[in-house]
């Protein structure tokens, strides 16, 4: 995909990034799904995010990502992060539910579309710990804070009701 690393490292909303996701796996894998929702939400740290099968809902931990948000050096880091843990719970949401065959493909569809240096490659091959080790530190998140629920998100998916 043309200019798609050039993409990563631009100021990105969630729906922006989920949208690069959706290309390269129907670029990559040929499959699709629509009507997705995103959630921010506090998880025990062992989780990163999850797709409840059967649901439309994707749930990121919060703590995990605000720690990627403050460890990382550019927004090419973040955003790499965000690709890569939206492209596996967008896999498991097409019915990919073996994890080990589901980590395998977000490593194949990242190094297809961006190539094996970038970040998003490398957390897909290594995991988030091998590139941040001070997320093996990292507290657990305030207990009982709300869930975000993010707008907006798989826009190109809604149709437009006049």
């Amino acid at each position: 995909m043309d200019g798609l690393v050039e993409k990563l490292s631009q100021n990105l909303s969630f729906n922006e990034i989920f949208e690069l996701v959706k290309k390269t796996v129907e670029k990559s894998l040929r499959k699709h799904r629509a009507g997705l929702t995103l959630v921010l939400n506090e998880l025990p740290n062992a989780i990163g995010a999850y797709h409840e099968v059967g649901s439309n809902l994707i749930v990121i931990n919060r703590t995990i990502l605000d720690a990627v948000a403050s460890l990382g050096k550019s927004k090419a880091e973040l955003n790499g992060f965000l690709f890569s843990i939206l492209m596996h719970e967008y896999l498991h949401s097409l019915g990919y539910l073996d994890e080990g065959e589901v980590r395998r493909l977000v490593y194949r569809v990242s190094e297809e579309n961006l190539g094996r240096d970038h970040v998003a490659t490398r957390m897909a091959g290594l995991g988030i710990v091998e590139i941040y080790p001070e997320l093996k530190y990292l507290g657990e998140g305030a207990v009982g804070q709300t869930p975000e629920i993010i707008k907006n998100f798989d826009q190109s998916s809604m149709p437009y009701i006049g």
